[in-house]
């Protein structure tokens, strides 16, 4: 892909954060994410692509936009995989709790696992857990060997969890081996990609959540140089038939490889509320700020993009915004 795409598709998260970003603690989660999805599919449609949405807001007849497999872009350009998430953390928005990003994975065609709407368990970690974590094994043998590879004590180290009743025992198992816990009520992509980067304080993140989300949090993982292991697990008859159409195998152990083939993903994402290593969309007057960060895996590079927007030069009314001035800072 075209490392010059980066700042296009920056721009339409960005766009998508703006939009949401207005409704933050408004009590509606639905509207936020409707915004969103208007937003991000408007800009999209500029950006020179042949893209399809294998990771969206749904099947085609349960979704207007952006859902999967619909054709994304001027038609031009590579062909690419997208997986999007217009607003990952609605009830965060709508709420005004932080970790709520707008955030998209690109990949060339073939290249991101289209992973069905269901659950699916996961640990992730940053780059020291890198051959070290393992799915199969007891959390705390896992958190012995992050804390001797991360040079940390185990009581130093930090997991990230979801709050739900199908964790409490991992919660529990952590807790007494003395590692700090981090419960978070929604939108688990963001405490994924922050094991990437020490200053987040995040370590680990543990527990099952939603299998789409996971792949666009395996894109930025691979990225960061990070470790990821995940497991689909269906509930019904219905999601092991789509499983057994992908050629995916129930209880299958899925490493890095098999959720994003290749060296060559994007992952673009900007915050609409305050999280742990971006700040959130703030409104002024005259322009409103964004912070977004850009990592392509091909070259390790890590990109934070502050960018200010001026809000009389807004396009419709959800917020395609031209840039004033943007700022990369490259990590």
């Amino acid at each position: 892909m075209e490392r010059e795409l980066a700042l296009e598709f920056v721009r339409v998260t960005e766009a998508a954060a703006i939009a949401a970003g207005r409704l933050m603690g408004r009590g509606d989660k639905t509207g936020a994410d409707q915004v969103a999805v208007d937003a991000m599919r408007n800009m999209l449609d500029s950006v020179n692509i042949r893209g399809t949405v294998v990771i969206g807001e749904g099947e085609m007849d349960e979704a207007p936009m952006l859902y999967i497999g619909e054709a994304i872009g001027t038609g031009d350009g590579v062909p690419v995989d997208i997986a999007v998430d217009p607003l990952e953390g609605t009830n965060l928005v709508s709420k005004g709790m932080p970790g709520a990003i707008a955030v998209m994975a690109v990949a060339p065609a073939g290249h991101l696992l289209h992973a069905p709407d269901m659950y699916m368990e996961k640990i992730i970690t940053g780059p020291a857990g890198r051959g070290v974590i393992d799915l199969d094994s007891p959390i705390e043998d896992n958190l012995d060997r992050l804390a001797k590879s991360s040079g940390k004590s185990i009581s130093d180290l930090t997991a990230v969890v979801l709050d739900r009743e199908r964790h409490y025992d991992v919660i529990r198992r952590m807790r007494q081996k003395g590692a700090r816990i981090k419960l978070i009520t929604d939108g688990d992509v963001s405490p994924a990609i922050a094991t990437g980067f020490p200053e987040s304080g995040v370590d680990l993140l543990i527990g099952i959540g939603g299998a789409p989300e996971g792949v666009i949090a395996a894109a930025a993982i691979k990225c960061l140089g990070g470790e990821m292991q995940a497991r689909l697990m269906p509930d019904d008859d219905e999601q092991r038939a789509r499983m057994q159409a992908m050629g995916l195998v129930e209880g299958a152990l899925l490493g890095l490889d098999d959720l994003v083939k290749g060296q060559d993903v994007l992952y673009v994402a900007t915050a609409i509320t305050d999280g742990d290593i971006m700040h959130g969309v703030r409104y002024g007057p005259v322009y409103c700020t964004t912070h977004s960060i850009v990592m392509r895996s091909r070259t390790g590079t890590i990109r934070f993009v502050k960018a200010m927007h001026r809000l009389d030069l807004k396009e419709g009314a959800h917020g395609n915004v031209r840039d004033e001035e943007e700022q990369a800072i490259h990590g």
